[in-house]
């Protein structure tokens, strides 16, 4: 099956990952408990929001501010101190946002 989601170049994201990764910020804050996971719209197809974060686990591009300041509501004082930085790269957010995915979906 071919991948949905395009390459990273040298740990850059193109602009089309970073609109899907907010899409995905946006859908995982609209997760309700008793639904399955969500899907967001990536040119075209459906994607499942763990894999848009899974698929940034290794992007080096800052996020910006006030897309960090929604990880920061999301991920709670339980890792308040991952983030502290305002030189969070999509890296570090997508592996917390992609932990909590699996962790929520397990459960």
């Amino acid at each position: 099956m071919p991948t949905l989601l395009p390459p990273l170049h040298e740990g850059h994201a193109p602009f089309i990952l970073h609109q899907a990764f907010h899409d995905a910020l946006d859908a995982y804050e609209e997760w309700s408990l008793d639904a399955s996971e969500p899907f967001v719209d990536f040119d075209g197809n459906s994607v499942a929001i763990s894999a848009v974060f899974g698929r940034m686990r290794s992007c080096t591009d800052i996020l910006p501010i006030r897309t960090l300041e929604a990880v920061r509501v999301i991920v709670g004082n339980r890792m308040e101190d991952e983030i502290a930085d305002d030189q969070v790269t999509y890296s570090h957010a997508a592996l917390l946002l992609r932990a909590l995915c699996v962790d929520r979906l397990r459960s």
